[in-house]
């Protein structure tokens, strides 16, 4: 667990959902269907490594998801609180997650942004990334439902 300027990044566990899931809302991060702790649960049992949180004084105030999937990696719902922006939190968790898939056989990393997000696509052409050309997203729900505008 690397810690920095007072704060340190580390992987999630059950008991930090409600803190995480907060944060999001705090964050205001473009809601998902998976946002609740049941749909968290399963990421950590299928890999208890893919969401890394920093922790400061005791507090979540950043998270992302990092999915490998034997292929790519991806890097979801990256999140810093409000008042602990500018500190370098969302360019650490990138740059942790980029040395985890590395060590798992990555060569090309995926980062989804809300279209929209002008600050998001800033910050990640900023650590190295750039939007794909001639690409989109398409997203179906299994269990019928519509897919909302945020996925």
């Amino acid at each position: 667990m690397p810690e920095v300027k007072g704060w340190t990044i580390r992987n999630a566990i059950s008991e930090d959902f409600p803190s995480l899931l907060s944060l999001w809302r705090l964050a205001e991060t473009h809601p998902t269907a998976t946002d609740d702790s049941d749909a968290l649960k399963l990421l950590l049992e299928r890999d208890r490594k893919a969401l890394r949180l920093v922790e400061a004084d005791g507090d979540v105030v950043g998270s992302l998801i990092v999915g490998w999937d034997g292929w790519r990696g991806n890097l979801y719902r990256l999140a810093v609180h409000p008042d602990w922006r500018r500190r370098g939190i969302a360019a650490a968790l990138v740059r942790d997650a980029e040395e985890r898939l590395r060590e798992l056989g990555a060569v090309r990393m995926t980062a989804i942004v809300v279209d929209e997000d002008v600050e998001a696509a800033a910050f990640w052409n900023a650590v190295g990334y750039r939007r794909q050309e001639k690409r989109g997203r398409y997203v179906r729900m299994l269990d019928g439902s519509e897919v909302g505008p945020t996925g």
